[in-house]
């Protein structure tokens, strides 16, 4: 289930619950008459359509991952585009080559929690070669006179660049001779930080300019649910005697639990040979939730109240059944469930504070249920007749359980400052996702 069809039904169990319809648009930004959408390979800029001065045989865009301290490294491959090694006169020679090439350094290398670059890979004639630089891309790529172009050069020059929505990635020809590019930089997830459109001017040599920028959408101040780790001990509880401090104390010491649920789950993925975008969903899905831990916690200590640390157990992989299992409960129903209830607080919170941070926090659980749906159908592809009736017993179960969580009355404050349901609410909501989603 890809995120439209999952926002569609929110939206309508929003409305059957006689909340406000979903609103998900953006608003202001640049003028886009001309611009149209970027050509894509697999979310990333497609390297089909280029036009170097030497035109190669093959031409691929790697991804590298690696931690602060140089312990963990993956590298991914990407988009490609041409026959890898199609006029070497040692054709295995250079398929080889390009099979070990690696590098641990790239354009666009940006440190969060994890580090992240790319370089471009090409093979012409029996030459193998890794573009790691801008200096080098620019020298591969030559005059840049197409839009697939113009886009890597942005895309390696730090701005990123969706493929969906033009307001946050699109390209025009200018009358210049080069390209406008639309991208962003940051996020809106805390307190001072933005997500912020940027009008870019390419120019045929090569040259990356920002004409102009426009805040699209500012820092929200919290961000919260997620999924659980196997092997997480339970809390001794939050000693405060506000509710809204309780509650968010909760939900940072859960954030940080998910952190290395989403974690643990990349590597399954890696293990039992799930495909690269789901591992890197799993990847994306950890480092959101370590701005929700963060902000959530500051929102507690508004509130008077000190979230504990999770603490979960080591634990070996493992089956893919047993992983199926638990995305079946915790994924496709928990966090998906728990996306609704965001779209609600962002809608219903009084609390302005909550209400701005949860509209983020809803847009974030809304991919990370949608990553839950896409790992449940690779995962059943592969699992038994058995093994399938058992993951839709498991839900069942967790439906029936979750059931009886939202008929319980929660503190006042919560329902009008935090926007949580009320149980006629929260039972409306979890109605329309069982008649829709899990029967």
């Amino acid at each position: 289930m890809d995120s439209p069809l999952l926002r569609r039904l929110f939206s309508r169990a929003l409305r059957a619950s006689l909340a406000s319809p979903l609103v998900l648009a953006g608003c202001g930004g640049a003028d886009l008459t001309g611009y149209s959408a970027l050509a894509c390979d697999d979310g990333f800029p497609t390297v089909s359509g280029l036009s170097p001065t030497v035109p190669p045989d093959f031409v691929q865009l790697r991804s590298i991952s690696t931690d602060w301290g140089g312990s963990f490294f993956d590298e991914a491959r990407r988009g490609s585009s041409g026959t890898a090694c199609g006029t070497a006169s040692d054709k295995a020679a250079c398929e080889s080559a390009l099979s070990n090439l690696s590098s641990r350094t790239g354009f666009r290398s940006i440190c969060e929690q994890t580090c992240s670059a790319y370089y471009v890979a090409t093979t012409r004639g029996d030459e193998v070669t890794a573009h790691t630089t801008m200096e080098a891309l620019k020298g591969f790529l030559g005059s840049i006179d197409t839009a697939q172009e113009a886009a890597l050069l942005a895309f390696a020059s730090k701005y990123d660049l969706s493929c969906r929505d033009l307001e946050r990635g699109a390209v025009r020809a200018n009358d210049k001779g080069g390209f406008n590019i639309i991208g962003t930089t940051g996020y809106a997830c805390g307190p001072n930080t933005a997500l912020t459109q940027h009008v870019l001017d390419v120019s045929a040599s090569g040259e990356v300019k920002e004409v102009s920028s426009h805040i699209l959408e500012r820092g929200r101040s919290n961000c919260v649910v997620g999924r659980r780790p196997v092997g997480l001990r339970a809390s001794d509880g939050v000693a405060c005697v506000d509710a809204l401090g309780r509650h968010f104390a909760s939900a940072a010491h859960l954030e940080a639990a998910s952190i290395k649920a989403f974690l643990r789950l990349r590597e399954e993925l890696a293990l039992h040979g799930a495909d690269v975008a789901l591992q890197d969903a799993a990847l994306v899905s950890a480092l959101e939730e370590v701005m929700h831990t963060d902000v959530s916690a500051r929102l507690a200590r508004r509130f008077g109240a000190t979230p504990q640390r999770p603490e979960v157990a080591e634990l070996p992989l493992r089956s893919l059944f047993e992983v199926a299992l638990e995305n079946a409960v915790e994924g496709c129903v928990r966090e998906t469930f728990g996306a609704l209830v965001g779209h609600h607080q962002a809608l219903h919170a009084r609390d302005a504070e909550v209400r701005e941070a949860m509209t983020r926090i809803a847009e974030d659980e809304t991919r990370h249920a949608e990553l839950s749906w896409a790992i449940d159908r690779w995962a059943r592809e592969q699992l038994t007749a058995a093994e399938c009736a058992a993951l839709r017993e498991a839900q069942r179960e967790a439906v029936a359980t979750l059931r009886e969580e939202v008929a319980l009355l929660p503190d006042a404050a919560l329902v009008t400052e935090a926007g949580i349901p009320a149980p006629e609410v929260a039972a409306s909501l979890l109605a329309t996702l069982e008649q829709e989603l899990w029967a």
